[in-house]
């Protein structure tokens, strides 16, 4: 089933757009205090800018305090936007049980919202009326663009289990890592305001592939550049800039909104031409800890199936075993492959299956796998999973050492008729897999480098000097005998 979140990918891909209209009637704004009034004013900037927004945002308050009419009228705004168009409730509902039950009911089957922005503050329970159904999505409240945010939302917490020195991180970065792990449908998001670059850019470190609604650019003082900054994922999307009283109190509301989609355009592709050509996204803080309590990483020597010895043993088998970490690992995937074009994932047995599935479910695509021996009974099926020849597949594995475990699937793919252009893996361990591969015409994408997971351990301080001096000379050896 698709998600409301792979449905926004997908039109801002299609537009070019990271515009989020918001409709707010608000009375001083409207020729008269009424629902129709309000209708109308909608409505017209609906005309105006269908083609160049991302999603539309209606202001459930002002519609609200219209009465009875004002509900209907907020209805028919919702209705009137083009169907290929999220359309996400400004709501900022928060309450539990069959409370939360009714309010969910109502944005999504009596209104027909697409998504809805919600508090944070009595945790995961509350939130899941609105989760349970992945085609419908949650911005959940953050850091928010007002003033007093910082009254509640940048006290300090830390964990229970944080020594007692340690200084704690904010309240909305807390909330960011939560999200970021209550994120099991693929259909959660944040709110965090564009007047606070700083605290987005920790918001978009603490979950970095989560999309963000990032209201603020314009009237209330936000700056685009620095928004887009702090706040898009690495593959240039995962951020939204709503922007309502710039475009509706505009002499000509379509311009205002062209121009600003033009500048977001101009500011992202410069961002994104910055970035050094083998930029790889980060992995956050808490995979790359999970790893090694996990037991996904182990030091001293060991022989790998290439034959190679190696001081640093990686077996990502061990997510099975805890299936928080494996959510993580798989939600790392997604930013690399929301940039790539194909029809399904296709897992290589054995270590691959999991992340794999755990991918499709997070992203919501079609999974197929090969197996290592055809079935003598039943189908006699060589590729479980639904394809059609011509299928265009993207590989995916857990690691990537010399690449000749992804030759042989590739190969297996290949024989059935299906297209095999990219391969997938959270870690490459710089032994010559991401050049064996291109020179047989196929990409490497690896969410994060061994040197990099090493550096962040050793900023982390989790490993010891003597196993990082041991892996690193390692790497060297690998990339003088390449």
């Amino acid at each position: 089933m698709k998600t409301f979140f792979s449905n926004l990918e997908v039109r801002t891909r299609k537009i070019d757009s990271l515009l989020c209209v918001g409709l707010d009637p608000a009375p001083e704004d409207l020729p008269a205090a009424n629902a129709d009034a309000a209708r109308e004013f909608c409505l017209r900037l609906i005309e105006a800018t269908a083609d160049l927004a991302a999603a539309f945002k209606p202001n459930a308050a002002f519609f609200e305090a219209l009465g009875t009419p004002g509900w209907q009228a907020l209805a028919d705004v919702i209705h009137a936007v083009p169907r290929d168009t999220p359309v996400i409730l400004d709501g900022k509902r928060g309450d539990i049980a069959s409370t939360a039950e009714a309010y969910a009911r109502s944005a999504f089957e009596v209104l027909g919202a697409g998504a809805i922005t919600l508090s944070p503050y009595l945790g995961r329970d509350a939130l899941e009326p609105f989760l349970k159904h992945p085609e419908h999505g949650v911005f959940l409240l953050c850091r928010t663009s007002n003033p007093g945010a910082s009254d509640l939302q940048d006290l300090l917490v830390k964990d229970l289990a944080a020594p007692p020195q340690a200084e704690g991180t904010p309240l909305y970065e807390k909330v960011a890592s939560l999200a970021q792990l209550w994120n099991t449908r693929g259909n959660l998001g944040l709110v965090a305001g564009a007047t606070y670059p700083e605290a987005l850019a920790r918001v978009r470190a603490a979950a970095p592939d989560l999309w963000i609604l990032a209201p603020g650019v314009g009237a209330q003082g936000g700056e685009l550049k620095a928004a887009l900054r702090a706040g898009l994922r690495s593959d240039g999307s995962g951020l939204l800039l709503p922007v309502s009283r710039g475009i509706s109190r505009s002499a000509d509301p379509r311009g205002a909104a062209r121009e600003l989609v033009e500048a977001m355009r101009r500011e992202r592709e410069a961002i994104m031409a910055g970035q050094p050509a083998a930029h790889a996204p980060s992995i956050s803080r808490r995979l790359a800890e999970g790893l090694l309590r996990a037991g996904c990483v182990r030091f001293g020597q060991f022989t790998l199936k290439s034959g190679l010895q190696s001081p640093i043993y990686l077996d990502l088998r061990q997510l099975t075993g805890h299936p928080a970490l494996l959510a993580e690992a798989a939600r790392a995937y997604l930013p690399i492959l929301r940039g790539l074009h194909f029809d399904r994932l296709a897992a290589i047995p054995f270590a691959g299956l999991p992340i794999a599935t755990a991918i499709g479910l997070a992203g919501g695509w079609p999974l197929i796998y090969p197996r290592r021996e055809a079935k003598e009974y039943g189908m006699r099926a060589e590729i479980e999973g639904p394809f059609h020849p011509g299928d265009r597949v993207v590989v995916i594995d857990d690691l990537a050492t010399t690449g000749g475990s992804k030759f042989e699937v590739i190969a297996r793919l290949e024989a059935a008729g299906l297209s095999v252009k990219d391969v997938a893996v959270l870690i490459d361990r710089q032994s010559g897999a991401r050049e064996a591969l291109a020179a047989s015409g196929y990409r490497l994408h690896a969410v994060v480098t061994l040197a990099q997971l090493l550096d962040q351990w050793e900023a982390l301080g989790l490993v010891s000097a003597g196993e990082l001096a041991a892996a690193r000379a390692f790497l060297a050896d690998q990339g003088d005998s390449g």
